[in-house]
């Protein structure tokens, strides 16, 4: 790529010629603010926030969408710039809810630091503001209007990252929203509920819908065994919210608050993840040798799976019958568990902490149930457990590590992948192979189903067979390699496919990354070495060498597929319309 030569507040550079003045500055560490900016999603410069002074140009140009050229000096920070700057965030102001301490983001706000970086100590326009109605009959995802910058970047993420476009800007000038086709309810479309859009707001204009209440409503309930089972991602990303380096991995501090907060047990949901792979590569067996519906695709990501129910109907026969991990765990905390331990199983209140708020909408689902009982009762965030540490005032960070409950303390390595996209196919790989070749393997890594690659196509050789698989993140990446699968044009026999670009560890209720440090920082490399590094250090790493999953058929379940374990651990889909009539 060509390069330019330009000058930035009187330093000399030179760039790539695509670069805009944006990407240039960020070269050398310039911090120009920005709102409405995603890099590589959202660069529209609507919110004006990134305006510079170009020499010889008459007006201030968004820095985000100016071209570099040859020569080019620009200025970030002259009083000009400041104060069209400070301007410009005061009108945004004028027509923004100023509710900061009671907000969901307050101290983790980007117009909030903006203000405070910009000293706005007065909002000197005033007029007339619409209030809307808050959307919250989601089971996932609260929309509150009135919190909203118009900044279009839950739009972008929503029509161009995940295409399920759900979300639009409507109507013009002063009464431009954004919503839904018909005025709708989230509730009423397509939705996946994957949470991306909560994930890349900048304020608190969309949330998740809380299950904290009811979490601590069950605490305080005498009459019921509280446990919570908590998934391998939670753990790569909880340390953020108290203040902890990107990537450090919390398992036992994360066990002992859990602990702290009162609840009853604290479970693994990678023993979950490791029934998966039991009931899973079964499954996967079983097609390959009776002519089953192949390619066979997983069905852990509750957002990937309404994805194909409203999107791809057709392929729901290629679709694992395996509930997602943590609803099976619940489905054998409320059977094998109960009977265990002389517990009703109505009497026993399952939360799930999860880094999804897909699981939200999972678990009032009627087929993620046994005769009648949610397998699972109520889901948090990685972010709502922060608040409820918080809340309870527990120091986290000086936290002694704690260990998990028997009888499900020790998971595999296998089962803590499943939080990376890649980690459910790997997992598998591990236990099928060994299963087909009967014999040991000698390098349980399969490093081809790993990276943050959109579509990763890999084969594996087995014992007559040359297996073809991929490993696919994001709707958006999924909508381009069903179609392919759809029209006949690929061979696979097994397919990875997770709702949240990168997988669980940045999925939707996990914690909030702003623009700058997510265009800067590779956040997924670093929460995924956390969970491959803790891969390697356990002891056991195939699903089918974890105790208490062998414990578990031999006393319980009897073999994987059994007509037992699909009573309690399987489940189907079937086709949703795309808006609700």
């Amino acid at each position: 790529m060509e390069n330019v030569n330009i000058t930035i507040d009187g330093k000399k550079i030179s760039v790539p010629k695509n670069f805009t003045v944006l990407d240039a500055a960020r070269k050398i560490n310039v911090n120009i603010p920005t709102l409405c900016y995603l890099k590589e999603i959202n660069q529209i410069g609507a919110c004006r926030m990134c305006l510079v002074e170009i020499k010889g140009v008459r007006n201030l140009q968004a820095s985000c969408v100016y071209p570099v050229s040859e020569g080019m000096e620009i200025y970030t920070n002259t009083p000009k710039v400041l104060s069209a700057r400070k301007t410009n965030l005061e009108l945004i102001l004028s027509n923004h809810v100023q509710k900061c301490l009671t907000c969901v983001r307050n101290t983790n706000c980007e117009l909030q630091r903006l203000a405070n970086e910009l000293n706005v100590e007065d909002i000197p326009f005033t007029g007339e503001n619409i209030k809307y109605e808050i959307d919250d009959l989601s089971p996932s995802i609260v929309r509150d209007n009135n919190k909203c910058i118009l900044c279009r970047r839950c739009v972008a993420v929503c029509k161009n990252v995940q295409t399920t476009g759900v979300i639009e800007a409507k109507n013009r000038g002063f009464k431009t929203e954004i919503g839904c086709a018909f005025d709708k309810s989230l509730d009423d479309t397509a939705c996946i509920m994957c949470g991306q859009c909560i994930n890349v707001c900048p304020v608190g204009a969309l949330s998740e819908k809380s299950h904290i209440d009811e979490v601590l409503a069950a605490l305080s309930n005498p009459n019921m065994h509280v446990v919570v089972q908590t998934a391998p991602a939670v753990r790569s990303a909880l340390g953020e919210e108290f203040g902890l380096p990107i990537g450090t991995a919390v398992t036992g501090k994360m066990t002992a608050a859990l602990k702290h907060l009162g609840f009853d047990k604290v479970f693994d949901t990678d023993t979950g993840a490791d029934l998966t792979i039991m009931e899973e590569g079964a499954e996967l067996i079983n097609r390959l040798q009776n002519g089953g519906v192949l390619p066979m695709m997983t069905s852990c990501s509750p957002g990937w799976v309404k994805f194909c129910e409203h999107n791809f109907p057709e392929l729901l026969p290629n679709l694992s019958s395996c509930k997602s991990p943590h609803t099976m765990f619940g489905a054998i905390l409320k059977s094998y568990y109960a009977q265990k331990n002389n517990i009703e199983p109505e009497k026993i209140f399952v939360v799930s902490v999860m880094p999804c708020t897909a699981k939200k909408y999972e678990i009032q689902r009627p087929e993620m149930a046994v005769e009648a009982n949610r397998d699972v009762d109520a889901v948090l965030t990685t972010r709502e457990l922060a608040r409820m540490i918080k809340s309870a005032r527990i120091d986290f960070v000086n936290l002694e590590d704690e260990n998990f409950d028997d009888p499900f303390g020790n998971a595999s390595g296998a089962g803590v992948i499943f939080g990376v996209t890649g980690g459910v196919m790997e997992a598998a790989l591990r236990t099928v192979a060994e299963k087909l070749t009967d014999k040991p393997l000698e390098n349980v890594e399969f490093k081809s189903c790993r990276g943050p690659e959109g579509i990763k196509e890999f084969t594996v050789e087995l014992p007559n067979l040359t297996l073809k698989g991929a490993v696919v993140n994001g709707t958006g990446n999924a909508r381009k390699l069903l179609e392919k699968v759809r029209s006949g044009e690929t061979d696979y026999h097994f397919i990875e496919i997770m709702g949240c670009p990168g997988g669980c560890i940045m999925g939707g209720g996990q914690p909030i990354i702003d623009s700058n440090t997510r265009a800067t920082t590779d956040v997924f490399s670093l929460r995924s070495s956390a969970l491959y590094s803790e891969d390697k250090n356990q002891e056991i790493r195939l699903s089918h060498k974890n105790p208490s999953i062998i414990k578990l058929y031999e006393e319980y379940l009897g073999e994987p597929n059994s007509q037992k374990a699909h009573h309690l651990l399987h489940t189907k889909y079937e086709k949703k319309e795309l808006h609700k009539k």
